[in-house]
Formats: C-alpha cells, sequence, structure tokens
C-alpha cells in the first residue's frame, strides 16, 4: 500500500513508458484557427501552438510518420464550417510534403476515417498526440487509440482546451482544472503523459 495516488497502470505493475519518434507516428489533432482566433479560443493556446512546432520539427528531423488531423462540420455551422477561414491549420503547424491530412466530423479520430488504417501500413505501434482540444477530440482520440492496442504518448504541453459551465448554476470550470483533470484521466486510462517535446526521446 502506499499513500501516494497511482494510476491503474501503475497498480498493475505495467505503467507506460513514453514512446520515442523512432518507433512512433506523431499524430496532431485539430490544430486549427478556430481554437487561436476563432470561437473557441483556448487557454494557454500560443504555447501549446509552440510545442507542437518543436514537435512536428524532431518528427521531421527523425523522419518519422506525421499525420494532421482537422475537424469539419458542415456548411453553415457555427464552428469549423468548411466555408470560413477558421478550419485552417494554424499558420507555422501545416502539413509538409509527404504529411497525410485527415479530415473528421467527430471528436474520435478514428470514426469514420482512414486513420487507423494509415498507421497500420507505418508499421508502428505507438502514437506520440498532440492538438486540441485535450477534454474533447484529444481525450476521444487517446481513449480510441488505446483500445485499438496502439500505445499512446500524449505530450500535455502541446494540448490546451477552455472553460467550460461547470454543473451548478453560474459554475465554472476553469481550463486549468480541467486540463489536469483529462490529462490524469488519460494517464489513468493507459497513456504515457509527458510534459513537453523535449521529454519524447528520439530513439
Amino acid at each position: 500500500m502506499t499513500d501516494q495516488p497511482q494510476t491503474l497502470p501503475q497498480i498493475a505493475g505495467a505503467a507506460p513508458t513514453p514512446d520515442s519518434f523512432a518507433d512512433a507516428a506523431l499524430v496532431v489533432i485539430d490544430a486549427q484557427r478556430e481554437y487561436a482566433t476563432g470561437r473557441l479560443p483556448l487557454a494557454g493556446i500560443a504555447d501549446a501552438s509552440a510545442q507542437i512546432g518543436a514537435l512536428l520539427a524532431r518528427a521531421r528531423a527523425q523522419g518519422t510518420p506525421v499525420f494532421h488531423i482537422v475537424h469539419h462540420e458542415a456548411e453553415g455551422a457555427p464552428i469549423f464550417d468548411p466555408a470560413r477561414q477558421a478550419v485552417a491549420i494554424i499558420p507555422g503547424l501545416e502539413p509538409a510534403p509527404g504529411e497525410r491530412l485527415i479530415t473528421k466530423a467527430l471528436p474520435n479520430s478514428f470514426a469514420g476515417t482512414a486513420l487507423l488504417e494509415a498507421i497500420r501500413e507505418t508499421g508502428r505501434p505507438a502514437l506520440i498526440v498532440a492538438g486540441f482540444m485535450t477534454h474533447m477530440c484529444v481525450s476521444s482520440t487517446v481513449r480510441a487509440a488505446i483500445d485499438t492496442g496502439l500505445r499512446v504518448t500524449l505530450v500535455a504541453g502541446a494540448t490546451a482546451t477552455r472553460d467550460l459551465p461547470g454543473a451548478a448554476a453560474d459554475e465554472v470550470l476553469p481550463a486549468a482544472s480541467l486540463q489536469a483533470a483529462t490529462l490524469a484521466a488519460l494517464a489513468d486510462y493507459g497513456a504515457a503523459v509527458v510534459p513537453d517535446a523535449g521529454a519524447v526521446p528520439a530513439a
């Protein structure tokens, strides 16, 4: 017994360790302008975007496969309208030649897309995951990836979320609290959560 809380993997004696750029594929989820200059501004978006940029640079230097996921709703939707500029990828984080761009319509990046097949074609058993929003599309995608048997390294500093209404009237759940709780829950589910891009091993 210990007085310190433990994740389920720790209790089972199988706490995950971060996978490297040599063993994993990088998945960047919804790094879109909607979250930076659109209708869903996120807390810490500038720092998180810089961390995604660092991950992309390291992945490209290592020859790591990179997948960019973008979210599109129907035309005329209040957010992620494909006819609006807000669906575009944040400047500086756009795909490089040879990197796969996959469009989704649900929070889970695997639902209704070819992402899983594309990852399996790389032969890599693990993912390095970054993107937005932590509590929604990142969480859904990480859980789905683990359910398929993929290992997941989640880069906390390369994710972000926003304040949400609480359950009680006039209650606000701050983004920082939601961010911390979501990351803790994903670690409990089996993700290896690391603080920043520099914590991902090269090989």
